[in-house]
């Protein structure tokens, strides 16, 4: 099984959940896609560096440990290709 660091920037934009709430929710979708979640953390919502929309200047970050199989990585962004929520998505091994 290989490690992963998984990093999510989240548009909350029109959410009436709670960030803990679609951190939790993005964490169950990791695990249908067969990842292992052995730590969250929610890094809460930072400014970007350079917006390319004016309409969404800031994210919520969250960082996952995860683990599973060589091909997770291509699974978890093939689950999360049309997730409105997820913005941007980076998988690394670790």
């Amino acid at each position: 099984m290989a490690k992963y660091k998984a990093t999510f920037i989240l548009d909350t934009r029109g959410r009436e959940e709670s960030i803990d709430d679609l951190v939790e929710g993005l964490k169950d979708e990791l695990v249908e896609a067969g990842a292992e979640v052995s730590d969250t953390e929610n890094l809460g919502k930072q400014d970007f560096a350079r917006a390319a929309d004016r309409r969404y200047e800031s994210g919520v970050y969250a960082h996952y440990r995860i683990s599973g199989g060589s091909d997770l990585p291509e699974k978890i962004l093939e689950k999360l290709h049309l997730n409105k929520l997820v913005s941007h998505k980076m998988i690394q091994r670790v």
